[in-house]
């Protein structure tokens, strides 16, 4: 297997991420577990090693140069997949109360399987993020959301900013182009509580990346978020409250 430690410490560097040898070595055991269960299952289609490092690690890693929670802060991935960016997080910020929320079980298995071998401490959650919005013990109870490549940012708002506390932060992780997104969002970032802030970034290789952040300002209505059928064919615009 490909050692990726010194690229992963190097790339991440350039981003103003410093990742120590004992982080580099969790980091290579979990790129081989996502390559010997993606053979069994689909986790992620980029199997280059170098690759990894760039568009999972180092990608999901960039979300601590422009910020830092707070010591012990509540964060949850939301449709977390193969684990980015919660588990890249964790490693680097093991005092993080970190929860993975999926809809399905079988990549949840895989994510089990790695922080027991990690060694990482989570919570991990098998359920729609529309339902935990409307679960009283997760509703409006995380310091910090994150979303990578999950839906349109309209929709996104609708699964995230439910589970927030007030001056909460809910991260979506996006390409370059967002200013579309951005525009046909306003409207569910404003009814759902949330003020927006852009911030570009560039992955070592020069590739653009976009990080919104949105501040919880105000309390989610009730009635938010919505059913997820509603939520996929409706999403929320001026035109569909």
């Amino acid at each position: 297997m490909t050692d990726i430690r010194a690229a992963l410490m190097e790339k991440s560097k350039k981003v103003g991420v410093k990742v120590d040898a004992g982080q580099a070595d969790l980091f290579q055991r979990y790129m081989e577990l996502l390559l010997e269960w993606n053979e069994k299952m689909n986790l992620t289609a980029i199997t280059d090693p170098a690759e990894i490092v760039e568009k999972h690690f180092v990608d999901s890693l960039s979300l601590l140069s422009l910020y830092q929670p707070k010591q012990g802060a509540k964060l949850i991935d939301v449709g977390t997949g193969a684990g980015f960016p919660g588990i890249p997080l964790k490693i680097m910020r093991p005092d993080l109360k970190l929860t993975l929320l999926d809809s399905l079980n079988k990549r949840l298995n895989f994510l089990k399987a790695v922080c027991t071998e990690l060694g990482l401490e989570s919570t991990l959650v098998h359920r729609r993020a529309e339902e935990a919005g409307l679960d009283k013990t997760m509703r409006e109870s995380f310091d910090v959301a994150v979303a990578r490549a999950v839906a349109p940012l309209n929709v996104l708002c609708e699964y995230c900013i439910p589970l927030i506390k007030m001056k909460g932060i809910f991260f979506a992780m996006k390409g370059p182009a967002v200013q579309e997104e951005l525009n046909g969002s306003s409207y569910a970032i404003e009814l759902l509580g949330g003020e927006e802030t852009v911030l570009p970034f560039l992955l070592p290789d020069g590739e653009e990346r976009t990080l919104i952040k949105i501040q919880k300002k105000r309390f989610t209505p009730k009635g938010y978020p919505r059913h997820g059928g509603t939520i996929a064919k409706h999403p929320l615009s001026s035109g569909n409250k």
